[in-house]
């Protein structure tokens, strides 16, 4: 059951590169930066995504702990996440829909360990991002 909305950002795609195949399709990596408020505190959420399409032709794509969110005043979270997306039919435009899990030792930010968040990913054909996330309880 989906619990309160965490978090709204909006951002852009700050870079892509194509990974080494493994013979069956090719790996695509994302790099992102995004602003916004999570659990009410202004913040930055970046991170590095890897994707690919399945057979079926819908993308897979993971974040293996390679995200960071920092506060204005520099409280720190770590996270990482798995999700699964489409094409939207404009350009290089994806949306995703999947699960984050944050960890970090800030007072402030305590609230998101241990929680499954999951999210809507937005990408437009310009790299326009936009993220929403709510608590799965």
């Amino acid at each position: 059951m989906l619990g309160e909305k965490l978090a709204d950002y909006q951002g852009k795609v700050t870079g892509r590169r194509i990974l080494p195949s493994d013979g069956t399709t090719a790996k695509i990596e994302t790099s992102f930066e995004l602003s916004g408020k999570i659990i009410g505190i202004d913040s930055t959420m970046m991170g590095t995504y890897w994707s690919a399409v399945r057979p079926d032709g819908f993308i897979y794509g993971e974040c293996p702990w390679q995200g960071v969110l920092m506060t204005l005043d520099g409280d720190m979270a770590t996270w990482g996440g798995a999700g699964v997306g489409r094409f939207t039919g404009q350009g290089s435009g994806v949306s995703f829909r999947g699960a984050v899990y944050y960890q970090t030792s800030s007072p402030k930010l305590a609230r998101l360990n241990g929680i499954a968040a999951v999210y809507e990913w937005d990408v437009d054909e310009n790299g326009g991002v936009k993220v929403s996330l709510w608590e799965w309880k």
